[in-house]
Formats: structure tokens, sequence, C-alpha cells
């Protein structure tokens, strides 16, 4: 048999350390000093291991010292806060001088703006010389924000000797190598954003939403939209279309689906979705889209026709041309006529529609959010060639519509550009050359196009027009205009030559020959004008002052001259 152990002493078991055995006879009083001795040691060890500055460590005697200077009760309360702290993973006072730490660095930051603003606001901007141009982005960064606070108090800020041309150079190119465009993009929308350019920029280099458009002749947008929740696709309806769908994410491709390969749904911009709307297409009509590729305006039209009338869409890109076919067949339209020619000389070969649809090839200076090329590659040679370009192509496509339509007679033009030049000055052609009128085109939002830009002074009508910017509506850069045509051909006066005292100059033959009222020969030297009645030729010989044309007085001058019929005298 094995010894005994008494039975005042813990029993040693799992988890529990292993103490030895002390005496039985021991006093009480020194069993509780030895306990508070061990405490107390494990306590400032642990301080010390968790403090970043060095401790002394403690030895016997101090801990011996720590035990008689502290009472039983003292004690235990350090014990038992140990205890607790040993759950934590900061002590109080590391936790306080993070809080310290953080609330200092608040401060700092505070006190570097509200420096900067004082420097901003009492010192002058110093516009840096060519050497000083730092490419550091940060640097110009800050630099733009110096010039923009200069031009908003010029006057007040500016340094001296600088004019403002200096100030609007710098910032030209100082944002032209933050944003990385050429010059004379960037002079450009300086010009058409002289206070939101900044927002504008910002607003291009981020992608534009994803959007689909509902096949009406397949499907309603409710039931697309629960089939494509199932899927996966988080979206919203678009508020200002009945068929439109925005896509905030998706855990499948939309290109792939199966309502998109059943042509339930069409993958396109919501600011393509505006010509159509602006067009507003009836059923049994006959429409025109005269740039259609690659068929997401032609099957948008064909779904309001419900498939009735006829459409004719056409692309002067045989290969875009194809895109056309695949997209037709697959939403499901039938009453659509696909050709490929060019659309200036489209005139010659069919004409008389209801409608015409023109969405002109363009700089693409509204989507720089999709093509950033567009931002290094584009100058004025390529501004003024699509502007020439889009010009031919309204011509045409007002040659197209039949004014005498019952339903129609309208045009709608539009760009993805947003230069005025490409808008504005193609709208304003057209209604010089053309016997057309601006009406309003039936969309709620968007800006009113330019009547004044610059030196250009434009028709008042052309605010009925609608421009639509990426920063303001979260759409691509567009522009639309709706044109009725009237009947009746517009052309310009005839200049009419007359005869005056001053020059004596003959008045001219065509202008006679084009009324139809008799030719008119006349010799030098003489004044005399023979008219014989009933005949539309006027003789004039030399040597005679008298005119006797049937029911016409004489007249003598040596200046005198015959007047067709229909054309009044200017006497001196």
């Amino acid at each position: 048999m094995g010894r005994k152990r008494p039975l005042d002493k813990t029993p040693s078991g799992p988890g529990r350390k292993h103490k030895k055995q002390e005496d039985p006879g021991a006093a009480p009083e020194q069993k509780k000093r030895k306990r508070l001795k061990v405490k107390a040691g494990a306590v400032l060890e642990k301080k010390k291991s968790k403090k970043p500055l060095p401790v002394e460590e403690p030895d016997s005697d101090s801990s011996e010292e720590l035990a008689d200077e502290f009472p039983e009760e003292g004690v235990a309360a350090v014990s038992a806060g140990s205890d607790d702290s040993d759950q934590d993973i900061l002590l109080p006072i590391e936790k306080k001088a993070k809080k310290q730490k953080k609330q200092q660095d608040e401060d700092d930051r505070l006190a570097e703006e509200e420096l900067q603003t004082n420097l901003a606001a009492t010192e002058t901007i110093v516009l840096p010389s060519g050497q000083e141009l730092a490419p550091d982005l940060t640097i110009i960064r800050q630099r733009i924000r110096d010039v923009q606070f200069v031009l908003a108090d010029f006057k007040a800020r500016r340094q001296e000797g600088k004019s403002r041309s200096d100030y609007l150079n710098q910032l030209r190119q100082d944002l032209c190598t933050y944003y990385s465009y050429n010059e004379f993009l960037m002079g450009k929308l300086m010009d058409l954003f002289p206070t939101e350019l900044e927002t504008f920029l910002n607003a291009n280099e981020e992608p534009r939403p994803m959007t689909i458009r509902t096949n009406s002749l397949k499907t309603r947008r409710r039931d697309l939209a629960q089939a494509l929740i199932n899927r996966g696709v988080n979206l919203d309806p678009i508020k200002w279309s009945k068929v439109g769908l925005v896509i905030y994410s998706t855990e499948v491709p939309p290109g792939a689906t199966p309502e998109y390969l059943a042509g339930h749904y069409m993958l396109q911009g919501a600011s393509s979705f505006l010509p159509v709307m602006a067009l507003a297409p009836q059923e049994n009509e006959r429409i025109l889209d005269m740039c259609s590729a690659p068929g997401g305006k032609t099957t948008y039209i064909a779904a309001l026709m419900k498939n009735t009338g006829c459409l004719f869409a056409n692309d002067a890109n045989p290969d875009r041309a194809k895109a056309i076919v695949s997209n037709v067949h697959r939403m499901g339209v039938h009453n659509t006529v696909i050709c490929s020619y060019d659309g200036r000389v489209f005139p010659k070969i069919m004409h008389g529609f209801d409608r015409v649809l023109l969405d002109a090839p363009c700089s693409g200076t509204g989507v720089i959010s999709k093509d950033p090329e567009v931002k290094m590659s584009k100058d004025e040679k390529d501004i003024q060639r699509c502007a020439h370009l889009q010009k031919e192509l309204i011509a045409a496509a007002i040659d197209c519509c039949d004014a005498k339509s019952k339903t129609g007679g309208y045009i709608v033009y539009s760009t993805c550009s947003i230069m005025v030049e490409e808008n504005e000055g193609v709208i304003d052609y057209a209604l010089r050359t053309r016997n057309v009128r601006l009406v309003p085109t039936g969309l709620d939002f968007g800006q009113s196009g330019f009547v004044n830009f610059q030196q250009q002074r434009y028709h008042p009508s052309m605010k009925l027009t609608k421009r639509f910017y990426p920063h303001q509506h979260n759409l691509d850069g567009f522009f639309v205009a709706k044109l009725q045509k009237l009947p009746g051909e517009k052309h310009a006066p005839p200049k009419e030559k007359t005869q005056t005292p001053e020059n004596g100059k003959p008045a001219s033959a065509k202008s006679s020959a084009a009324k139809g009222k008799g030719k008119t020969n006349s010799q030098p030297g003489g004044g005399k004008t023979n008219s014989k009645p009933g005949s539309g030729k006027t003789k004039s010989k030399p040597g005679s002052g008298k005119t006797t044309p049937a029911g016409q007085t004489q007249a003598k001058s040596p200046k005198a001259k015959a007047t067709p019929k229909g054309i009044l005298k200017k006497k001196k």
C-alpha cells in the first residue's frame, strides 16, 4: 500500500499546477505572505514584458518589501486587476496612449489644412517656369487647384505681371498632363465647361452603368427583370424609359444568358434610347434608319412599330451590316429591309419616307469612357472632317423624307459628340439650306442646345435641341435634335443687277432670260432702242435717243436703257 496523502492538501489533477507540499506545521501567516510574494512577482513580470520602455527587474528583496508595505487587501486587488487585464489585448495605459496618438494625428491634419487655407488666402500663387514643371502628379494636382483659386478672383489674387491668358495656358497644360488629353481637345472642353470642367473630366474616367433594353416583341420588362434576378443579377428599372434596365452587378455574363440568346433583351447604352424616343415611330409607317449598325436602334424602332409597316436599315459599311442581320433575326424582327449604301446618295435610290433617323458618325468625344484613345487622337482636322460629312448626310436625310406625310415628315439627328461644330453647326446648316424647322424632341430631361456660343449666333429655336453629359445625367455625351420638313423647297433669293447712274453697267442678261421676258441686243455708242409690238426682242441703233415700244413714251437720254418687262427702271 502506498503512502496516504494528508486530507488538508489540495489534490493535483489535470489543468492544475503541481505545488510542493509544505510542512503542515507551518504558521498560516507565513503561508499567506508567501502567496502574496509570488502573485506580486507575477504582476511585475507581466508589466515588464508588455511595456515598450525598459523597466527594472524586480528581485526577491523588492518582492519582500512590496509584500511588507502593501496590506493583504491591496495586493488582492492588484492580482484581481491583472487577471481581468489578461483577457484584453492591450493594457489600459496602452489603450490610452494609442487614443492620444490618434487624437494628435487628427489635430496635426486639421492644423495642416488650416495652414494651407491661410496660405492660399494670403500668399500670391506664383506660376512655374518651363524648367520648374515637375512630372509629379501630386504637385500638378495642387497647382491645378491653385490656378483655379486665382481665377475665381483674378484681380485680387493674380501674380504681378501675369495675365489671365498665362494662367489659362498653365491650367490647360496641367490638365493635359494630369488627365492625358491633347491641348486641342482640352481647349475645346475648357470653352464648353468653364465652371465644371474638372467634374466632366473625372466623370470620363469612370465607366457608365451597364444597361439593357427589353424586347417588347417577346416579353415584358417585369417578367424579364424577375428572370434575371433569379439568375443572380442585381438590377433596377430606368425611370425615364419603359423598356430600360440598369445592371449593377451580376453573377452570370449578361451576353450569355438564355434570355439574351432568345432575344428577350439587347445590350444597349441608355443614351441610344434617346434618338428613337424622339423619333416616336408609329405603326404602318415607312421609316429609314440611315446609319443603323449594329442594329440596337433599328430593333427598338421595329418594336415600337410592332413589326408593322416597313423599316429600312442602311449602313455604308457592309461588314457592320452583318451585325444588323444577326440582331434582327435574334430579336424576332421581320418588317426590316437591310441594305448597304452611302447615305449621301440614298435620295437617288429611294425617298418618300415618313420618318428618318440619322445617328451620324462623329468624333466620339462623348464616349471617352469607352474609348480613351479619343483623348490624344482627335484634332481640328478630324472635327472639321466629321462636320462636313454630317452636313452632307443631314441634307440627304431631309431629301429622303416626305414633307406631305400624313403622320410624319420628321427627321431626328443625333451624335455621340459634344462638339458644337458637329451638333448646333450642322443643324444651323440644315435650317439655312432646307425648308425645315426645329420641333420639341419630347425628352423631359437634358440641357438645351446653344443659341449663342462664343462668336457663333444660332436660330432661337436651337434651344429645342437636347444635350446630355456624363457628369450631369450619368449617360454618354449625346446630342439630339428633331426637325420637321415643310412643303416646298427653300432657295436663296436671286441677286438682280440693275443699272444705276453712278456705274452705268447694263442689267444681267441671265436674269432677264430666266424670267422669260425677252432678249436684249445692244450695240456700243447707241441710245436708241426699238421694240416691236408682239415681239420679245429689243433692238437698239446708234445715233438715236428715241424709244418706241408699244404703249411706252419716248425718252431722250444718252444714258437711257431698255429694261425687260417686269423690271423697274431706276431714274436719276
